[in-house]
């Protein structure tokens, strides 16, 4: 190590013994430099203990290597996931990832953009709370900056990757009508279009199996804590008697969650067997819900494959991808798959 804290890139150019521009180039590409060039600026950054301020090169670039991240809660194991996809598959592109959260309000989820605007970034992606996001503010950053939406659309234009609600709703309705009494739907609150689009589903599902369509209670409501929710919904419910159904379909497992919690303290048993006075199901898979009592039925996003997809079409807007022209530009729908557990 250096005896002498090396703090700017001057000073390191120094210490290594070439110019600035040469040692700029190796922090933006190091394969933009000759091999001996190369291996004698990593010596020193071992060496020394060198780190540049990426942020600061950044702004500086006509060409980012910056991407954006906006996410609702940075505390749902879902985005998590996905964020944690994206990074991987960038980090091997040569670019680094952002995470800001919007803590469900449409303000900050704005600022946050308009905070990736100033920091120059080569591109974001947004899992967005609603089709009201789309402000003039919106509208005038996705002229000079790439957006992808994940998990919810944005609007109708923008790139997004999600899952196909449809299909997946669908998918657990038949097999809830199939397997036991047709399913009462627990709603969640309306923070985003998938609220929408899951309800709308699931109505249109039990009606093209013959059914009436039902759910657990009325009103709307706009909050990210899922499970204090579910679990105040259900104690209201199972406090004056029961659901309108012995099957209960939630609109997400978080909801579930607190449905299955809250259905534990009054002593009522959840489960398949004839001993048990309720069903529960969900929908996305979460990483916990294998691990409920009972281990959660529900349907599985895959969140490998929507950060996966959304990556590429990120990168192929910046041309640092293979993919091709047709896909940039489309809005990709990946079909669910049903993890049958003991809950239902």
């Amino acid at each position: 190590m250096s005896n002498k804290p090396i703090k700017t890139m001057e000073e390191f150019s120094e210490f290594v013994g070439l110019s600035r521009p040469t040692v700029s180039r190796f922090f933006q590409d190091p394969e933009s430099v000759r091999s001996s060039t190369r291996q004698r600026i990593q010596r020193a950054v071992e060496s020394s203990g060198y780190r540049p301020n990426l942020l600061a090169a950044n702004l500086n670039r006509q060409k980012s290597k910056i991407l954006g991240i906006v996410v609702p809660t940075l505390f749902d194991p879902f985005y998590m996931a996905i964020t944690r996809r994206i990074d991987q598959i960038v980090t091997l592109h040569g670019f680094q990832a952002f995470t800001l959260s919007s803590d469900g309000k449409h303000e900050l989820e704005v600022e946050a953009i308009k905070t990736f605007t100033s920091m120059n970034v080569a591109g974001s992606f947004i899992a967005p709370l609603g089709r009201k996001t789309v402000r003039s503010e919106l509208r005038d950053i996705k002229k000079s900056m790439p957006l992808v939406a994940l998990d919810s659309p944005l609007d109708d234009e923008t790139s997004f990757v999600g899952t196909n609600n449809a299909q997946s709703m669908m998918l657990m309705v038949n097999y809830l009508c199939r397997s036991g009494e047709p399913p009462v739907y627990f709603d969640m609150p309306g923070i985003n279009d998938n609220a929408y689009q899951r309800r709308k589903a699931y109505s249109e599902s039990m009606k093209k199996l013959g059914h009436k369509p039902r759910y657990a209670f009325s009103g709307t409501f706009d909050t990210w804590d899922f499970e204090k929710f579910a679990f105040d919904q259900t104690t209201a419910i199972l406090s004056q008697g029961d659901f309108a159904s012995s099957t209960v379909l939630c609109a997400n497992d978080r909801l579930a969650f607190g449905v299955l919690a809250a259905s534990f303290q009054a002593g009522v048993k959840v489960g398949r067997g004839s001993d048990c006075r309720l069903r529960v199901a969900g929908h996305d898979n979460q990483p916990l819900s294998a691990y409920t009592c009972p281990p959660l039925t529900t349907v599985s996003q895959n969140y490998d494959d929507i950060g996966r997809i959304a990556t590429e079409i990120l990168l192929a807007k910046l041309g640092a991808s293979d993919l091709p022209v047709e896909l940039i530009d489309n809005q990709a729908l990946l079909n669910g798959e049903l993890e049958l557990r003991e809950s239902a």
